[in-house]
């Protein structure tokens, strides 16, 4: 069963970084939170797999909780 990868796999994090950032520029509110939904469905698609999935839902419901 695959699961989900907690180290670091970007092979140009900074690059990434950047590009997240420019698409957000001169956005308003609704339309990031638009964007990084399709970006999350998208992604979620991508990875295709319900327990990897779940894993990544529990991680993220931490952030900020420990």
């Amino acid at each position: 069963m695959p699961r989900l990868e907690l180290n670091p796999n970007f092979t140009d994090p900074d690059a990434f970084y950047a590009a997240l950032t420019s698409l957000h520029r001169d956005r308003s509110e609704a339309e990031s939170e638009r964007i990084n939904a399709r970006l999350i469905l998208l992604l979620a698609n991508h990875i295709g797999e319900q327990s990897v999935l779940e894993e990544a839902i529990s991680h993220a419901g931490l952030v900020g909780d420990k």
